[in-house]
């Protein structure tokens, strides 16, 4: 038997595909969740919460590889906190930690928090290696949704998204998971650069909308505005770059009539 690898966020949207590939690649898996559940084949559920600190030490007992998935809005310096020195008393050999791309270059609070608990784990004395990913379709989804339904399109000048397929981010997790540890590897992102009008627009082509909307632009002010407008939230050219497109993963969710979106390629800055 193998020793388990320890998921954190092993039942969040990223998670719930990287468990399934771990097991498919013939080792056993153990999910930290604050609500466990039943445990299938080569998989357990544990009690533990990283942000809070509880249930650490049990959890990481026998493990020598680490994925740590869990984040949310706010904590995610404190649970690197955590983990990390639970990690280290532990003895693990590998810690793998998934961040967002742009995390040390965007003002904004959950970028860094990101970009603290990416120092943590750097400094942490645990081999580590840390993934950067762009924002998952699954994430993109409602914003989308939300802006189709106002009766004009409010369009923030230089926000621009690069969206993910949730599935290649996992493989690629997986991947690094079972390799040695390699500190920052490439960003991974999606195949497209795209504007809110060029994803507002495919989100409506694939329900259905065959008219046109009126459009108000909004300028993002201060700091946060200049970072988007710059670009800071985009991945450089050594990114990784998946597959799947917006318009694949729209069809994909059920969408009736899934059109690829017209953007064009990626859009200089604003300045």
């Amino acid at each position: 038997m193998s020793t388990p690898i320890l998921v954190t966020g092993g039942t969040g949207t990223i998670g719930r595909h990287v468990v399934p590939l771990l097991t498919a690649a013939g080792r056993d898996v153990r999910v930290l969740t604050r609500h466990p559940r039943t445990s299938g084949p080569g998989v357990e559920h544990v009690a533990g919460d990283v942000v809070a600190g509880h249930g650490l030490a049990p959890a990481l007992d026998g493990v020598e590889v680490v994925l740590h998935l869990a984040g949310g809005a706010k904590g995610d310096d404190v649970a690197a906190r955590h983990l990390t020195a639970a990690a280290r008393a532990a003895g693990v050999r590998h810690l793998v930690l998934i961040s967002v791309v742009g995390a040390d270059r965007m003002p904004i609070g959950y970028f860094r928090a990101k970009a603290e608990a990416e120092r943590v784990v750097a400094a942490s004395g645990v081999p580590w290696t840390i993934l950067r990913a762009a924002q998952l379709h699954d994430f993109v989804l409602p914003v989308a949704r939300g802006l189709s339904r106002l009766p004009v399109l409010l369009v923030p000048g230089g926000l621009r998204f690069e969206p993910v397929d949730v599935a290649e981010v996992a493989a690629r997790l997986v991947e690094v998971a079972l390799g040695a540890p390699a500190g920052r590897v490439p960003d991974v992102v999606g195949p497209q650069v795209l504007d809110v009008p060029a994803l507002v627009g495919a989100y409506r082509r694939a329900h259905g909308a065959r008219t046109r909307r009126l459009s108000l632009p909004v300028r993002l002010p201060g700091a946060v505005g200049r970072a988007y407008r710059a670009g800071e939230n985009l991945a450089g050219p050594s990114a990784r770059r998946g597959g799947g497109t917006w318009a694949e993963f729209l069809a994909a969710t059920g969408a009736p009539s899934a059109a690829a979106p017209t953007a064009a390629p990626a859009p200089v800055a604003e300045t």
